[in-house]
């Protein structure tokens, strides 16, 4: 992916200024690492990712989202590595990124010295994840299998299946049931865990199997 006699270039994206400016700090003060652009959106990110050996992505940004430009990243530069670093950490963002491309998927909250670390083990191919983004993958795959998952969903995880079912976003399943948006990510990561599915189209699959949501 890149010359060992040259430092990593590293694409940078995150519609926050403040943080956006920290982070490229961060990386041009880095041995090993230089910084070779910073963007506010996906579309940005995607252009810039020519001249990257990595992509470092928020997950929420104007236009064209962090999944859906590692998405294009992915199919386009399969020798750029993307790293995802952003706020979210419900299973649906989690995996979402993961089946786009993305090799690691750390939070805001992780450490300079880990942020660097990770910017050097996706780029020399290998997956990293946060301490609490690892503790949900172990925990999402070591619930065992059962006949039938829908038998552990709660009363209100049934009815934002059959939300799902239908179609509906997290933010329109939150309106329709008065709920913040972050309960409702909560209650699909459970959903997703006791059905042991990684996304939401399995667990529509789920739920018609079922006969919930509308026919």
């Amino acid at each position: 992916m890149s010359d060992s006699a040259r430092p990593l270039r590293v694409v940078v994206a995150d519609d926050h200024p403040v943080f956006l400016s920290g982070l490229r700090l961060l990386i041009d003060t880095s041995p090993g690492l230089e910084c070779a652009g910073t963007a506010a959106t996906g579309a940005e990110a995607i252009a810039l990712s020519a001249t990257a050996d990595v992509v470092v992505l928020d997950l929420h940004m104007p236009g064209v989202n962090g999944v859906d430009a590692a998405r294009a990243i992915a199919a386009a530069r399969a020798e750029v590595a993307v790293l995802m670093l952003t706020m979210m950490d419900d299973d649906e963002s989690v995996f979402a990124a993961l089946r786009a491309g993305a090799r690691g998927y750390l939070l805001k909250d992780a450490q300079p010295a880990e942020i660097v670390h990770a910017i050097h083990t996706v780029a020399a191919g290998a997956a990293v994840f946060g301490p609490r983004i690892a503790q949900r993958i172990i925990a999402h795959f070591a619930v065992p299998r059962t006949p039938d998952g829908l038998a552990e969903l709660t009363p209100r995880e049934r009815e934002i299946l059959r939300l799902l079912a239908d179609g509906h976003t997290n933010a329109a399943i939150a309106a329709q049931l008065h709920l913040s948006p972050k309960t409702v990510r909560n209650h699909v990561s459970n959903v997703f865990a006791k059905l042991h599915v990684t996304g939401r189209a399995e667990a529509m699959l789920h739920a018609r199997r079922a006969g919930l949501g509308t026919p």
